[in-house]
Order: structure tokens, then C-alpha cells, then sequence
């Protein structure tokens, strides 16, 4: 069992609060739906992973797709870097936190960022993302100040985040690129990497546009 916890930041799957830029061509219920089975893979996979601790930092309610054994926190309100910012601080002590984006998510690659930040000479853990965000980020103790001035959800948020580890004197760690699903492309893509997923299965009964 890893002393850290693993947090997973997250919408509520419902229209029109998720994945709007899958709508078009998705309607805003079929993006809902595919958000909502992104959300299952990346719980399910959470829970295989050994944490010690498993929290849900929900924007809006929990519904009967959150499996047990997570703790659920509400976001804080604000711009996406002071919500991260405060999930961090509410759970406090070492944490990793992912987002609901990657449904090829595994419980090795979440495993192996946990290792890494038991490491003595590890400050922070970084997930860069294909887009030029990132997947997942990691830090020994809760501190604010690693997101002031980070632009986020843009081509340059990692390459900043990195800048700011470097200006706060942080050693960090980088695990794989993983492809964020943030578009239709996106989601046809991330299917074929993990065709066992829910979220593929969820595309393939209603690929196409749906009213």
C-alpha cells in the first residue's frame, strides 16, 4: 500500500456540464454519456491501484456510477489552476491527481506515479498530455504556488508547469504521454488504445451523430 492518495478531478457526466467540445458532432447527452464512461474506466482503475487513500473532487453530484471506497470532496470554485491548487490542499499530505480525460488509464501507470514520489529526491510527478496539457500531476505536500501563473486547458500548460517546478527549485519526475480526449478525433483514437474500455464500448454502440 502507497502512503499517497490518488485524486481523481472530475465533472458530474451530465449535458451540457462535459465534453462540450464533443458537441458537434456528439449532441450533448452522447457526450455526457462518453464523458460518463471515461469517468467509470479512470475509478475503475483508480481503485485497482495501491493507494492509501482514493478521493473524488466532484463538480457536482455523485451519482450510482461512483464505485465504493472514495472519498467524496466538492471543488472549489475558481479558475481550473486554484482547483487543483485546492484538492490538493484538502487532502493534504503526497497526492496524484488525474483527470477524467484519459480513459486508457491504468492501474500500473498510476502505481508507477506513486512510486515515484516515495523517492527521497522527487518533488513532483508530471503526466504530460499530447495536447500540451497534462494527464496527471503529482506532489509531495500541497503548495499553491506550483500553479500561479500556469495557463491551463492550453497548448503551453505543461511546458509552463515545468518552467514553474524549475522556479520553485522542484525535482520531478515525467511519465508517458497519454492523448486526453478532448475532441471527436480524440475519442476514435483513444478507443483503439484501449478497445476493452468502457468508454470504447460506449463509442461503438452510437459512434455517430444521435439526436
Amino acid at each position: 500500500m502507497n502512503a499517497a492518495a490518488v485524486i481523481v478531478i472530475a465533472k458530474e457526466p451530465r449535458a451540457g456540464h462535459v465534453k462540450t467540445r464533443l458537441t458537434p458532432p456528439f449532441t450533448p447527452l452522447r457526450a455526457a454519456e462518453l464523458a460518463a464512461a471515461a469517468l467509470a474506466d479512470t475509478l475503475a482503475a483508480v481503485g485497482r491501484a495501491p493507494a492509501a487513500r482514493r478521493v473524488l473532487a466532484l463538480d457536482g453530484r455523485p451519482g450510482p456510477w461512483l464505485p465504493p471506497g472514495f472519498e467524496v470532496i466538492p471543488q472549489r470554485s475558481g479558475p481550473l489552476g486554484e482547483r487543483l491548487a485546492g484538492a490538493f490542499e484538502d487532502v493534504g499530505g503526497p497526492a496524484f491527481l488525474v483527470g477524467m480525460d484519459t480513459p486508457q488509464l491504468t492501474a500500473d501507470l498510476i502505481s508507477l506515479g506513486l512510486g515515484e514520489l516515495e523517492r527521497d529526491d522527487v518533488n513532483a510527478v508530471l503526466g504530460p498530455a499530447l495536447d500540451g496539457g497534462y494527464w496527471a500531476i503529482g506532489l509531495r505536500r500541497a503548495d499553491p504556488r506550483v500553479f500561479e501563473g500556469v495557463p491551463m486547458s492550453s497548448a503551453a500548460t505543461v511546458a509552463a508547469q515545468r518552467r514553474r517546478f524549475a522556479e520553485l527549485g522542484l525535482c520531478w519526475r515525467e511519465l508517458a504521454e497519454l492523448r486526453d480526449v478532448d475532441t471527436a478525433a480524440d475519442a476514435a483514437a483513444v478507443a483503439r488504445l484501449a478497445p476493452r474500455s468502457r468508454f470504447a464500448a460506449e463509442l461503438r454502440r452510437r459512434p455517430a451523430l444521435a439526436a
